[in-house]
């Protein structure tokens, strides 16, 4: 490799510092971030952050081919990334097809025939795990591996900043907002499938609803960034006020909600939950000593009605959303 080309990727790390610095104590951002970087700099197909819980591996960021298995548990006995966490040692599968440390299923689910594995400290414990997967076999070299070792510091680092007591409150961190204070997208999905296997065994409904913010850019624009956080702020409130405490209401990113209805009777219950939070949100709001109006579109799936399948559900209430915002566009800005 070209002294040019490594001084680039280093810059790249530097770049990640002060992008982590920018996202504060968001520690799911900063993880997203990570890995999304980190996955570039090593040209990997994908990465991800896993955190130890219980006794599960949780892919509480993911990139690339791993992206669709955010919110995925894996046994932490029978995997590399268990074991990178009881040895507390960067670990390199050059093949997963003949390493015997590896999940070979989950590695073929994902796509990957080699991986770097490198510990994330917080305090003196290891408490996840920073991955690059590719497709190819013996992808990585030394350089591979040095650059994820600065970039796991990175997180550690933002772990170390985020969070002054222990493990609980990092958890918490890094599955919830930190802007809203609601679950974040790795949390949702995790529920998500734990509901949908919970559905599938007992036959029972449950719905999902996509909820996209009206007019938060022109609200920016307006009125400026603090005017807008404070929309999004006063958006996650009224959701969870509507809500039950056994649904799981969730920012996925930006001006995107999500939220599981856990026990619903059928697909016009679930419709009409969503009409209840629709009127609950469509009213304005005060910010300094403006009035800002608010609003939101709701697209809603339910289980088995519109899909068996996680990506098909959230596929069905994305599109449904769309729907109702084209309808509700001429009166969603706010004024």
């Amino acid at each position: 490799m070209t002294t040019t080309v490594a001084s680039e990727r280093l810059l790249d790390v530097i770049r990640t510092q002060t992008d982590i610095a920018r996202l504060g104590l968001d520690l799911g951002g900063v993880m997203a971030l990570v890995a999304e970087r980190a996955q570039s700099i090593t040209r990997a197909i994908g990465a991800v952050v896993e955190l130890a819980e219980d006794d599960d591996m949780v892919y509480r960021a993911a990139t690339g081919v791993a992206e669709r298995h955010l919110g995925m548990r894996l046994a932490r006995a029978s995997s590399l990334s268990g074991r990178c966490i009881r040895e507390g040692t960067p670990l390199y599968c050059v093949d997963s097809e003949t390493d015997p440390r590896v999940d070979r299923d989950a590695c073929r689910r994902i796509g990957l025939r080699s991986m770097i594995v490198m510990p994330l400290r917080h305090h003196d414990a290891v408490v996840g795990v920073l991955k690059v997967l590719a497709a190819q076999v013996d992808a990585f070299d030394t350089e591979d591996l040095q650059l994820l070792g600065l970039m796991s510091d990175l997180i550690a680092a933002a772990m170390f900043h985020a969070t002054r007591y222990g493990s609980d409150e990092l958890f918490h961190l890094a599955t919830h907002d930190g802007l809203t204070g609601l679950a974040n997208r790795s949390l949702f999905l995790e529920r998500l499938r734990h509901c949908l296997a919970q559905a599938q065994r007992n036959a029972a409904p449950f719905g999902v609803l996509n909820l996209d913010m009206d007019g938060l850019k022109p609200i920016n624009d307006e009125y400026g960034h603090r005017a807008g956080d404070a929309a999004l702020r006063e958006l996650a409130q009224r959701i969870r006020q509507a809500s039950r405490e056994s649904d799981t209401v969730a920012r996925l990113g930006g001006d995107e909600f999500g939220i599981i209805l856990s026990r619903v009777s059928d697909a016009d219950g679930a419709l009409a939950h969503a009409q209840r939070l629709t009127q609950q949100i469509d009213r304005p709001f005060a910010f300094e000593d403006r009035e800002i109006r608010l609003g939101a579109s709701i697209g809603v799936a339910v289980f088995p009605h519109d899909g068996a399948e996680l990506d098909v559900l959230l596929e069905r209430a994305d599109q449904a959303m769309y729907r109702t915002k084209r309808a509700r566009r001429p009166e969603a800005l706010p004024r």
